[in-house]
């Protein structure tokens, strides 16, 4: 999708080229500043996008606790002391 903002902005860029009224020329320009800013964004926000993790992998608190008790009981049952959490 971003890729048609580019686009969209060298069709305004040519139609600015091409055109002899002033008021045309203006909207074009600015419409083409618009567009490619818009690309750029989208652009951006894309690669954002494809850097972020899932945010359904992320174990919530009660999870992790649930989590720590089982490994507590599995190091009892084993004979090995368990850890403290700020050692």
């Amino acid at each position: 999708m971003h890729w048609l903002y580019l686009l969209l902005a060298f069709a305004a860029l040519a139609v600015a080229f091409k055109t002899t009224s002033v008021a045309v020329l203006m909207v074009c320009l600015l419409a083409a500043l618009g567009f490619f800013l818009a690309w750029v964004l989208k652009l951006l926000a894309a690669r954002v996008d494809s850097q972020t993790r899932d945010s359904s992998l992320i174990i919530d608190p009660a999870e992790m606790r649930r989590l720590r008790e089982q490994a507590d009981a599995r190091r009892a049952a084993a004979g090995a002391p368990p850890t403290q959490p700020g050692a």
